[in-house]
Parts: C-alpha cells; structure tokens; sequence
C-alpha cells in the first residue's frame, strides 16, 4: 500500500521573520560583542518594540523559538505603528531597522556581517526544504525545490516560472520585500539580503544547487533568476 502523502504548509512570515532575527542577532553579537546588541537594540526600537512583540507572540505561538524577547521588556508599552501593512512589509521594515546600525557604524564589515545572518538563515531554510521533500519520499532535485518551497508566494508576487530541462528561469516583475525596501528608501540594507538568500537557501537545499541572480528589484527593476543543479 503506498505511502500516504503528507499536506506541508509554508512557514508563517511570522516565524520566517523570527528566524532572520535570531540569524542578525547571532552574526552581530558574534562579530562585535555587547556593542553589537546595543546595535541591535537600536534598530529594533527604530523598528517599534510594540511591532516586534506581536511577531514574536506569534511566532512563539506557531512552535518557533527565537530571540526576539531577548530585546523585549516584559511590559511593552504603546501600540504597534505597522499592523495595517503586510507581514512581508513587516518582514522588510524589521531587517533593514536592523541592518542600518550596523552598516552604519561598521561600513563593509557591518555589511558581511549583515550578509553572513542572511547566508546562515538561507542555508537552515535551504536544508528544511529538502526535508520537506524528504518527507514525501522526494529527492532534493531541481524539479522539487518549488513545489516544496517554505515560503508562501502571495498574490503580492508577480512571477513568470519558465521550466527548461536543466534549469527553472524565474522572473519576479513584483517583489513586495524589495517593494517595501524601494518605498522606505532602504535599499542600500535590502539588497544584502536579496544578493544572498536565493543562492543561500538553494545550497541548503542540494550543495550541487547554483542560482545566477543578475538583475534586482532595487536595481534593474526586477529579480531576475536562473536555478540550476550542477554535477
């Protein structure tokens, strides 16, 4: 009797922020110590305190562990300045809040500080969706990356997915990430995580995995991509 398939839903972007903070958290406080999370207090505060505790109220909720109360007073006063915008926004305003201090005071090491938590995070993500595959009795090949993708693409995404025998060409007209950081005049920090998640997580995924990634949204005016699984 065959194996009954089981129904994987994507990650909340609640716990996929949780986990890209405690990914900044530890690559900053690695790198500059008590100095560093007084950076990242700083960021956070920027980001409103109020905001933070309801993604992390509900990432805890969701069974994710994180180091978001870490930063938290026990009683946070005042009310949440983001709760209208979309959890990719939050997403968004949250790690350029937290990239800024960083980048600002440490130039291009802040930089490969900021990149090394996005690598990190991509790679643990990576390997979580080969185990999402796995779980269904799936390789980790080129053609089940997407369909077992852990994050969940929105209408907010406008995407044209071209399958070619080798390769999947992805080509993103809407990034509400990129969008966000475009709107807040944020780029400068976005596009330290768009330079590295997608290569990242496919890594995590497969070692033999490569994304070519040559045209961004804060760029060109889209992400353009090519994934392709090498021998």
């Amino acid at each position: 009797m065959a194996e009954e398939k089981l129904m994987m839903k994507a990650l909340s972007m609640d716990i996929i922020t949780a986990k890209m903070f405690t990914e900044l958290h530890l690559s900053i406080t690695e790198q500059y110590g008590e100095h560093g999370r007084e950076l990242i207090q700083q960021g956070l505060q920027a980001f409103g305190l109020k905001d933070a505790e309801a993604m992390a109220k509900k990432a805890t909720a969701e069974g994710e562990n994180h180091t978001f109360f870490e930063y938290l007073p026990q009683i946070v006063e005042g009310q949440g300045q983001y709760t209208d915008l979309t959890t990719f926004a939050r997403f968004s305003k949250m790690f350029a809040h937290i990239a800024k201090p960083v980048v600002d005071t440490y130039g291009e090491e802040g930089e490969q500080v900021i990149m090394r938590a996005v690598e990190r995070f991509g790679n643990k993500r990576g390997a979580g969706i080969a185990q999402r595959a796995r779980t269904n009795g799936l390789e980790n090949s080129l053609k089940n990356y997407l369909t077992n993708y852990d994050m969940g693409r929105s209408d907010l995404f406008e995407i044209e997915t071209v399958y070619k025998e080798d390769e999947v060409e992805q080509t993103f007209t809407h990034c509400p990430l990129g969008q966000q950081w475009a709107d807040d005049g944020m780029g400068k920090y976005g596009i330290l995580y768009c330079k590295v998640i997608d290569p990242s997580i496919a890594k995590g995924y497969n070692k033999n995995f490569e994304v070519v990634h040559d045209e961004f949204v804060l760029r060109e005016g889209q992400c353009h991509f090519q994934f392709q699984m090498k021998e």
